[in-house]
C-alpha cells in the first residue's frame, strides 16, 4: 500500500502545492496512491498526537509513505529521526521527493536521513537568529514594533464616555461591540479600560 502525506502548519494554508507534487512524481514513476492523508498541524507536535501517528500504527511492513520533503515529518532533528527509527523497526518503506530520500531499513538511508534533518534544523536556527538580530537592529535605529497603540483622540473619547461604558457592559454589551464603536481593537479597550481604573 502507498499513502501519501500532507501536512501544513496552520489552517491558513493550503496542501495544494504538497499535493500536486505528490500526484506529479506518483504519475511520473507509475505508483498509485491507496490513501492520502492531510492535516494542519505544527510539526512540533509529537508525531503520536498527530494523523502521521495514527497512520504509522496502521501501515504493514513493506508499506510505503510519501511526502515533498523530510521536514513535513517534523520540525526537529530528534523527533524526525524517532519517526524514521519506527519505520526501519517495522519496515514500512518512506520516499521523500525534494529530497529523494528512500528509507529502505539500511544504514545509508538512516545516515542520508540523520544529515537531512540536522541541515533543516540548521536552517530553521539560522533563520531565526537573523529574524532576532533584525529585530534588534530596527529596535536600536528607534523603529518601534508591534501593534500601533491607539491615538489619543480615541483614548480619550473613551476616558469621557467611562460611565456609559460601564453602564453598557453592565447591560450585557460585549468589549468587542464597544470597542467597534469607538474604532479601535478590543485589547486597546481592555488597556484603556484598566488604565482609567488605575487613575480613578
Amino acid at each position: 500500500m502507498v499513502y501519501a502525506y500532507i501536512r501544513v502548519s496552520t489552517a491558513e494554508q493550503s496542501g495544494s502545492s504538497q499535493r500536486f507534487e505528490i500526484s506529479n512524481w506518483a504519475k511520473k514513476t507509475n505508483v498509485r496512491v491507496n490513501k492520502w492523508v492531510e492535516e494542519s498541524v505544527s510539526g512540533t507536535i509529537p508525531a503520536e498526537k498527530r494523523s502521521l501517528g495514527q497512520l504509522l500504527q496502521t501501515l504493514e511492513p513493506d508499506d510505503l509513505i510519501v511526502c515533498t520533503e523530510i521536514s513535513r515529518l517534523g520540525r526537529s532533528v530528534l523527533m524526525i529521526m524517532s519517526i524514521l527509527n519506527d519505520c526501519s523497526k517495522n519496515q514500512i518503506r518512506l520516499h521523500t521527493i525534494k529530497d529523494n530520500f528512500d528509507l529502505n531499513n539500511d544504514l545509508n538511508s538512516k545516515i542520508i536521513a540523520f544529515a537531512f534533518a540536522l541541515a533543516a534544523e540548521i536552517e530553521r536556527n539560522l533563520i531565526s537568529q537573523r529574524t532576532k538580530e533584525a529585530l534588534a537592529d530596527k529596535r536600536a535605529a528607534g523603529v518601534i514594533l508591534g501593534r500601533p497603540r491607539g491615538s489619543s483622540t480615541k483614548r480619550k473619547a473613551v476616558f469621557d464616555d467611562i460611565k456609559r461604558i460601564d453602564r453598557l457592559m453592565s447591560e450585557g454589551i460585549s468589549l468587542v461591540e464597544l470597542a467597534r464603536q469607538y474604532g479601535i481593537h478590543r485589547n486597546t479597550l481592555s488597556n484603556y479600560l484598566k488604565e482609567k481604573n488605575r487613575t480613578s
